[in-house]
């Protein structure tokens, strides 16, 4: 049937011009016309299918259609569910001797197979329709049908609720992608990308531009993976992202860049990052901040799904010094509260050993947060993993006050601090009955982190006893402004790193501090926030070429040769510039509301940065490795070979 299906395809299409190719052709144009006009795609062109599983109704009851899928399901040999991309469809197996070919096709066909199928849609009787499905009040009286491909077993069911390992579905990923999660997230992204095409090329002029995949390496940033060249001793780099080329678009000229770009980072093994992820990356020339700002919002705005509730701008923004006092981290979520709050004026003449030494140092403070209903939701062994975990991982004291809770759970500390200040303390935190007071000493930064981090954790632990603290339907962006522009190197605090790169402009009122008081100098760098995530970064760039050759060689003690390239550009007449990067496997996890990035990418790496369907990374034999002049250092135990594919390649001597 299908073979006769493409032969008819093609005697059609062979037709002599003519009467028939004239009304082909008018009636081609025309459901062109009606098509643009409703802004419909046509899911059924150019196949041998008629209709789509999922789209049949009521409407449809008399229609001759002709149906491709997978056999979802078989009842009795009497009904099948056949499935494709857009739904399910009930098929109604014929019983009759005169169709005892079709019956035996769709009867022995092992779930999964893919069939064709063509009859008549007809109303289900009285009585049988199913609500929970689009299609329920219909079903297919089957005149014929095709067996395309039968299936063999498989590792796991076509189900979304059947559970399966996140490394068995990503082995047979593609089985995996029939899911109608899967095709839901993928084409939700699909969706949403070709809307910000629209935006930014349609709307506004931007210019769609590929930039290389092979590059040289780049000072500061992220390590990044070496591709070997048939020059001996000389590599390439995968770009981490194309910064420098999109700042030199900008000096090409091109005044308004964009990017759907794949960019690569060896981060090595974090649990929720990929070594290859996509960014929408955005560069504009003669622009400010409040321009980009303006500009992603419209984006987003324009962007987001119908089915979700509509994004209001513009957004709210906050400085990082703003979200690192009131939430101890720079992606603050602020769906809800439990605020960081500064008690250390109430406090300052306590008698508590350990208050008093944080509060005698300089940049001594006093910081809590009260968790409301705390005391009512929380047990003995949840406060005491909460100070264990401020204790082993920023090494902070954490000390559990409850000012208003019956229980008898407070220390002699708290009870202390009670004594002296307990009204001062209700009156400041607006504690409420059974509520819990997480309060930490130290240097101001220190115990903002620490406090930010217990926050998330405390969130968790009430929503997994039933609160509701952060509504998964309500989108809360942010942006977060005045980043500090250098940071002290983890190694050598001595010494200075770039924040967020070393081609952030600094912020017009504190330039005249980069000789004299570099750390103090902010940047105009911007992060957008969602729901606690970071889901893009930008800033506004150096155009000029001494300021940015003084930071790179003076602050940053980088190799300008590096960079020559750029700075003899910035010196050849390079516009005031400026751009973002918003990161799209981010963005439609969460608007999916997808547990994992993994979720929302088609062909992802496993957290260790393993493909598992193919098994790359894979050896390569030495004859393959010789051209390109390098060999394989292998380690000398057994254990250590396993690995050995992540070990780096040397130059041959």
């Amino acid at each position: 049937m299908f073979s006769c299906w493409l032969s008819r395809l093609c005697r059609g299409l062979s037709t002599p011009t003519g009467r028939v190719t004239h009304l082909i052709q008018g009636s081609l144009s025309r459901r062109l016309m009606l098509s643009s006009q409703r802004r419909i795609p046509e899911l059924s062109s150019f196949v041998a299918r008629t209709n789509t599983c999922g789209e049949l109704r009521s409407s449809h009851l008399g229609q001759e259609v002709t149906l491709c899928g997978w056999i979802q399901y078989r009842r009795q040999n009497i009904f099948l569910v056949l499935r494709d991309f857009h739904g399910l469809v009930q098929v109604v197996i014929p019983q009759d001797e005169s169709a005892a070919s079709v019956k035996k096709i769709l009867c022995e066909a092992p779930m999964e197979s893919v069939v064709q199928v063509s009859g008549m849609v007809i109303s289900r009787p009285p009585g049988q329709e199913n609500p929970k499905m689009p299609t329920g009040e219909i079903e297919i009286k089957v005149k014929s049908a095709q067996l395309l491909n039968a299936c063999k077993k498989l590792p796991f069911e076509i189900k979304d609720f059947v559970k399966k390992t996140e490394a068995l579905r990503l082995q047979y990923r593609y089985l995996d992608l029939r899911s109608f999660q899967m095709q839901y997230n993928l084409r939700l992204r699909s969706r949403m990308v070709m809307k910000m095409r629209e935006y930014l090329c349609n709307l506004h002029g931007f210019v769609d531009i590929e930039t290389p995949t092979l590059f040289k390496r780049t000072p500061g940033g992220a390590k990044e993976f070496v591709i070997p060249s048939r020059e001996p001793g000389k590599f390439y780099c995968l770009p981490q992202s194309p910064q420098q080329f999109k700042q030199l678009l900008m000096v090409g000229g091109l005044d308004r860049y964009f990017q759907v770009a794949r960019c690569y980072r060896d981060e090595g093994s974090r649990p929720d990052r990929q070594p290859e992820f996509t960014q929408i990356d955005i560069e504009m020339s003669f622009v400010d901040q409040i321009g980009i700002r303006s500009l992603i919002e419209g984006l987003l705005q324009y962007s987001w799904p119908s089915d979700k509730d509509p994004v209001a701008v513009p957004f709210p923004s906050m400085t990082f010094a703003e979200a690192l006092a009131s939430y101890g981290t720079d992606k603050p979520d602020t769906r809800f509260g439990m605020k960081i709050v500064d008690i250390s004026d109430v406090l300052r003449n306590t008698k508590v050993g350990f208050l008093q030494d944080a509060l005698s140092k300089p940049q001594g403070t006093v910081k809590a947060i009260c968790i409301s209903e705390g005391a009512k939701y929380l047990k003995r062994k949840d406060i005491e993993s909460l100070r264990k975990l401020a204790a082993d991982h920023f090494n902070q004291e954490v000390l559990p006050v409850f000012p208003k809770a019956n229980r008898n759970w407070n220390s002699p500390v708290a009870k202390s601090i009670m004594e002296e200040q307990r009204s001062e303390l209700i009156r400041l935190m607006e504690i409420q009955e059974d509520g819990v007071v997480l309060l930490t000493a130290g240097e101001h930064r220190k115990a903002c982190s620490v406090l930010g981090k217990l926050r998330l954790e405390c969130a968790d632990l009430l929503e997994a006893r039933g609160l509701v603290l952060r509504d998964p339907a309500l989108f809360s962006f942010l942006w977060v402004v005045d980043f500090p522009l250098f940071l002290p190197k983890e190694e050598n605090p001595g010494e200075l790193e770039s924040a967020h790169h070393p081609f952030t402009a600094p912020h017009p009122n504190d330039i005249h501090l980069l000789h004299t008081e570099p750390k103090q100098v902010r940047s105009q760098h911007y992060d957008l926030v969602l729901n606690g995530n970071e889901i893009g970064g930008g800033s506004i760039r150096i155009h000029d070429a001494e300021l940015q050759r003084y930071i790179l060689a003076t602050l940053l003690k980088e190799d300008v040769k590096l960079l020559s390239h750029l700075l003899q550009a910035l010196d050849f007449g390079a516009p005031p510039h400026g751009g973002i990067a918003l990161g799209l496997d981010r963005l439609i996890c969460l608007v999916t509301g997808a547990p994992s990035i993994r979720d929302v990418i088609a062909f992802p790496k496993s957290f260790r940065g393993h493909d598992l369907m193919s098994n790359a990374p894979d050896s390569l034999p030495p004859e393959e490795l010789k051209p390109y002049h390098i060999q394989v250092s292998w380690p000398a135990d057994s254990e250590a070979e396993k690995s050995s594919l992540n070990q780096p390649y040397h130059p041959e001597s």
